[in-house]
C-alpha cells in the first residue's frame, strides 16, 4: 500500500514571500524520494543528513542537519591561513571596530 504525505516548504525571497506544497509518495519500504529542486531548496546535498522535527499537531518541520561544531574547531578555522600575529590590542581595536559597524 502506497500512502502520500505532504511537506509544506516555506522560503523567504529577497523580493516575496512564498509557500510552496509538494507531495511525496512513500514506498512498500518507507521511503520518499525528494526531487532535485527540493534538495536544492533546502541546501542539502548527497551524503547530507535531515532533521525531521515531529510536531503535536501531527506536523513536521524538516531541515538540512548541521553540525554544531565546537570551540576548538573554531579556534582552528583559520590556522595557517596568514603569517600576521595580531596583538591583543590589535585584536581589540579590531573587534571594536567591527561592533561600531567600521571596517
Amino acid at each position: 500500500q502506497v500512502r502520500l504525505f505532504c511537506i509544506t516548504i516555506a522560503s523567504t525571497h529577497e523580493i516575496a514571500r512564498h509557500i510552496t506544497m509538494t507531495t511525496l509518495t512513500v514506498t512498500a519500504r518507507g521511503q520518499v524520494t525528494f526531487r532535485k529542486d527540493v534538495l536544492q531548496h533546502l541546501g542539502i546535498r548527497p551524503g547530507d543528513k535531515i532533521e525531521l522535527d515531529l510536531l503535536p499537531d501531527g506536523r513536521g518541520v524538516l531541515k538540512a542537519a548541521r553540525p554544531a561544531g565546537t570551540i576548538a574547531s573554531f579556534v582552528g578555522l583559520l590556522a595557517g591561513k596568514t603569517q600576521k600575529v595580531a596583538t591583543i590590542e590589535e585584536i581589540n581595536e579590531a573587534a571594536a571596530q567591527g561592533w561600531a559597524g567600521k571596517q
